[in-house]
């Protein structure tokens, strides 16, 4: 086989997978009942929900070939968990196929596949074998396993006494040394520090290659890092499908915009009274700007307390709510004057290259030398910024590229 076809070889093939559950145990108990004996009966009778029944997972369709890394998102009870389950082998679906070809390495849940009264070395030798490894291939990866999660003072202390971190250490390590033609991992990664969580990103990178990785987790810094395609999962249904990360993590994002701002801390000296978007795109309620132009917000504060060198700090953040910029307050708005108790400025930030999606702004109002906050108010103004092009990173700077003769 070249390694074109083994590239494209499909690894992970699902069709049509659907798994329901029942909300009352007693409810579940009789349905369960009542389907070994139509089971039995040889019933032909559509699996159709029930009163009390939803469906944890219904209609999943996708193919993954060797190579390829597929990010699997979703807010809490979307289903991930259950799928993942389904294609662990764990629980059986109530309809579809799953067919999966070569070993399979799974890091689902912290410490899962681990016998804690073992050590880690017996653990190693333990998950190997599940892989479907001899004990003599075992031997020959075991020095580098260890090496790998840093774990050799501890490797023949018993798992229950390991930290939550340290269980990520050695799971990873065995999963990826092994190298499975599968590995599904499930936002265990999130609990180790953040060189460890590198040193895992680029042993995926050097493995993906070989190998066929499916990727579940809440951050989606760490989604758009590895992943080349993704599905978005919402009650169970699949709501995106595809190799656009940026478009698949702006809908993800879209059920936390609001409006609702909250004030985090405020001396009862001065208010925002307003705030205002002036150049967005007209006939719309939402503050749409365009990638490029300039972004305007107008101001307006009424002062209960006289503050004599007031500073404003004007933040934005990412659909993380990480700060990625502040903008400049240096001249202390000193050309500008109060109309009694009232001030009114208007923030001008010209051709704004942040990239396409959703930023809220933060204000923080302080004293001029002392830097003690007046008011601090989180997610004062929602605006998007429109582009055509789709990407994760939160800058899409403009560039000119010139050609070089020699």
């Amino acid at each position: 086989m070249s390694n074109i076809q083994h590239n494209n070889e499909v690894l992970v093939k699902v069709e049509g997978l659907s798994k329901k559950f029942c909300k009352d145990l007693k409810t579940s108990l009789w349905y369960g009942v009542k389907d070994l004996v139509s089971g039995v009966r040889g019933s032909n009778v559509a699996r159709e929900l029930r009163p009390k029944e939803f469906w944890a997972v219904k209609d999943i369709n996708f193919e993954l070939r060797r190579g390829e890394c597929l990010g699997l998102i979703g807010h809490n009870g979307a289903g991930k968990s259950t799928l993942l389950k389904i294609l662990n082998g764990l629980i059986n679906p109530d309809a579809g196929t799953v067919t999966i070809k070569g070993r399979v390495g799974a890091l689902i849940e912290l410490g899962a596949g681990f016998n804690p009264i073992l050590t880690g070395r017996e653990n190693i030798y333990n998950n190997g074998a599940i892989l479907g490894f001899s004990r003599k291939e075992i031997d020959t990866k075991l020095q580098d396993i260890i090496a790998f999660s840093e774990l050799e003072e501890f490797i023949d202390m018993p798992v229950q006494h390991y930290s939550s971190g340290m269980k990520v250490r050695l799971g990873f390590a065995v999963a990826a040394q092994m190298e499975p033609d599968v590995l599904i991992i499930d936002e265990v990664l999130a609990v180790g520090d953040l060189g460890f969580a590198l040193k895992c990103f680029n042993t995926i990178d050097k493995i993906l290659p070989r190998t066929a990785i499916i990727f579940v987790s809440h951050s989606m810094p760490m989604v758009s890092r590895i992943c080349n395609q993704i599905i978005l999962m919402d009650k169970g249904n699949c709501k995106y499908k595809g190799k656009n990360i940026g478009e698949a993590i702006d809908i993800y994002y879209q059920r936390f915009n609001s409006n609702k701002s909250q004030v985090m801390f405020s001396d009862n000296s001065i208010e925002l009274k307003k705030i205002r978007v002036e150049n967005k795109i007209t006939n719309n309620e939402f503050n749409l700007v365009k990638w490029g132009e300039n972004l305007e917000l107008t101001f307006e504060w009424e002062f209960l307390k006289e503050i004599k060198e007031p500073e404003f700090s004007i933040m934005i953040l990412d659909k993380e709510q990480r700060p990625i910029a502040v903008f400049d307050w240096k001249n202390k708005l000193s050309d500008i004057c109060r109309n009694g108790n009232t001030l009114k400025f208007k923030l001008v930030h010209k051709k704004i290259q942040l990239s396409k999606g959703f930023y809220s702004i933060d204000v923080l109002v302080s004293q001029g030398k002392t830097r003690s906050p007046h008011l601090r108010i989180n997610g004062v103004l929602i605006f998007q910024v429109l582009h055509e092009e789709e990407i994760w990173p939160p800058f899409l700077l403009n560039a000119t590229y010139y050609n070089i003769n020699d």
